[in-house]
């Protein structure tokens, strides 16, 4: 284990409980090594980075996924959720997803304010 896996390791389980393991669960039988390799990557190596505040991360990779589309709103609720434990408001993450319209098209800044809503609505439960 290296230092940015424990250092991935620790954020991940902090921001996305138990995220590894349903990976691992998920995919470990077909891609050996893709659970860990996230947590290092994504989490070790990239939101863990100095330079810049682990809140704006989010913001930037909430702009990203809508932008994309879609197809990528399991990925955005997860990185919405893991924003609100950064310190994200409602309303900033309501106000990136729809600065993509001008990026990404009406219909992905319309998607991404339904995965947002969807994770809303289940801190909203808890």
């Amino acid at each position: 284990m290296t230092e940015t896996t424990d250092r991935g390791r620790a954020l991940s389980e902090e921001l996305n409980p138990g995220m590894e393991a349903a990976l691992e669960a998920r995919y470990g039988h077909l891609v050996p090594g893709l659970a860990e390799g996230v947590v290092d990557f994504a989490y070790g190596r990239q939101y863990a980075r100095p330079g810049l505040p682990l809140r704006d991360r989010y913001l930037a990779t909430i702009a990203a996924l809508t932008a994309l589309g879609g197809q990528t709103a399991p990925q955005l609720k997860v990185n919405i959720a893991g924003g609100r434990k950064a310190g994200l408001s409602r309303e900033e993450i309501g106000e990136v997803i729809w600065q993509m319209a001008l990026y990404g098209g009406f219909p992905s800044a319309i998607n991404g304010l339904n995965a947002a809503l969807e994770v809303f609505a289940e801190e909203d439960e808890t």
